[in-house]
């Protein structure tokens, strides 16, 4: 294999591999100067460490010369610490030994990576400056709003492939990860003359809805002293966001339908419906296929809402994108040149960020103010952004009172009824739930994925 500042990189050309296995960099001080990430080969024994004579070389403070190894093996990766003088640590945990699962973060001394087991070579043409690596180009036009690596540009690459149609668009995604942006992205590129209209369906409470929706003539019901036009009407030609579409009420279910069939919209208190052009966007963070299930959602509006869906991912799965978005956010609150500090940056990557790219904007933005724009450190994070930084086992013990003793962890990953029961139990806290089971919050939310769980769901 190999040596040399790439290491394990393959050519980026070598991208019709049977498995595209790599690590992907989240964060080293020395990230200029490192590749975006490397690829790993499908079997074989690959040697970590600082200087020359190791396949993957890290020139980056706290890593020792032979720090650790990746024995890769009939699609399996096991991690194995030698001796170093730091430790490796996988999802904050110090490990002597661990075979990786998809998504588990690795720290090697003070470099911070993803392990990946698909489109590695995707995730590497990236670098965290916002720079492709030498032979790779964006998918995606070069002015988008959403701001990433590989798959916020296959993203913003599909949002600009279909803007221009008519197809309705469901954008799915936890609160906070961008949904509202996308859509804004769909109507900036989609040509249409009129608005971007939105609505909140979980905000408007259920007895106004329609009349937000549909608009309604004088004298309809008490108060209605003039006509108003509603938001359907003002997105004329435009696009209507129907942001927690989830959220609508059955009965204006019926009737958006018989809007998006007839290209008619009635407002209350009137006899004659008036045409309208509206392109239709809905969001929502909820599980619409169980909304159907339980009687809650039309099976026929979501067919109709769903001719093209987007999924907007978690920010705690995309991570690679947290050191392009701060800075991003350093930007917009007028001090790009803020320092970010090492243990600042390592709290952001430790934290798994529930409310996402939204929680990460108010942490910067509340960063900024306290450090008036010098040095950014971990005591300017909210109390539960600084303390994911700290191993979890330290964390679980320095929780409890002192008086009670430490109960030993669950055995075993939980079973699908087990988990939804402590989800139920903790209210959706996630980090209570890994506590019971002596896990980190991520490996919670792989057993979620693997299960098909909905975090939102718990949360009150």
């Amino acid at each position: 294999m190999p040596s040399g500042p790439t290491g394990a990189m393959r050519q980026l050309e070598d991208h019709k591999r049977p498995r595209d296995a790599g690590l992907v960099l989240l964060y080293a001080e020395e990230y200029q100067s490192l590749p975006a990430g490397y690829l790993l080969p499908e079997q074989g024994v690959v040697v970590v460490g600082r200087g020359e004579g190791v396949d993957i070389s890290l020139n980056v403070a706290a890593v020792s010369r032979r720090h650790a190894t990746l024995v890769l093996e009939r699609g399996r990766a096991l991690l194995r610490d030698t001796g170093s003088t730091n430790g490796t640590f996988v999802d904050g945990v110090r490990i002597g030994e661990l075979e990786l699962e998809a998504g588990m973060e690795v720290r090697i001394g003070d470099a911070f990576f993803k392990y990946v087991e698909e489109e590695a070579s995707c995730y590497i043409c990236h670098r965290l400056d916002g720079s492709m690596m030498p032979g790779a180009r964006r998918r995606a036009p070069a002015d988008t709003a959403l701001i990433g690596g590989f798959q916020m540009d296959r993203i913003a690459s599909e949002l600009a492939q279909v803007a221009s149609s008519e197809l309705s668009v469901m954008i799915l995604g936890e609160s906070g990860t961008g949904k509202e942006v996308a859509a804004s992205e769909l109507h900036r590129r989609s040509g249409r003359r009129g608005l971007l209209c939105a609505v909140n369906c979980a905000a408007i409470p259920a007895n106004l809805i329609e009349s937000e929706l549909f608009g309604y003539k004088r004298g309809a019901f008490s108060g209605a002293e003039r006509d108003k036009p509603g938001i359907i009407r003002t997105a004329h030609e435009g696009t209507l966001l129907l942001d927690e579409i989830g959220d609508m009420p059955l009965e204006a279910q019926a009737k958006l339908l018989r809007v998006i069939q007839t290209k008619e919209v009635l407002p209350l208190g009137a006899s004659t419906p008036e045409r309208v052009n509206v392109r239709i966007v809905s969001a929502t963070h909820r599980d619409l296929e169980r909304l159907q299930r339980e009687g809650k959602f039309r099976e026929d509006l979501y067919a109709r809402l769903n001719e093209h869906q987007v999924q907007l991912p978690p920010l705690r799965d995309r991570k690679e994108d947290i050191l392009p978005l701060t800075r991003a956010f350093l930007q917009r609150y007028g001090q790009p040149q803020a320092e970010l500090g090492f243990r600042f940056v390592l709290a952001l990557l430790s934290y798994d960020w529930p409310y996402n790219v939204r929680e990460l904007e108010a942490c910067i933005k509340r960063s900024l103010t306290l450090s008036e724009g010098a040095v950014l450190a971990p005591e300017h994070l909210p109390h539960a952004v600084a303390e994911a930084a700290r191993n979890p086992a330290e964390r679980s013990e320095r929780e409890r009172p002192e008086a009670t003793p430490p109960e030993p962890p669950r055995p075993g990953p939980p079973t699908r009824e087990e988990l939804c029961q402590l989800l139920t139990e903790h209210k959706g806290n996630v980090a209570a739930v890994g506590r019971e089971y002596g896990k980190a919050r991520m490996q919670v939310h792989r057993w979620m994925k693997l299960h098909g769980i909905e975090v939102e769901n718990y949360r009150e």
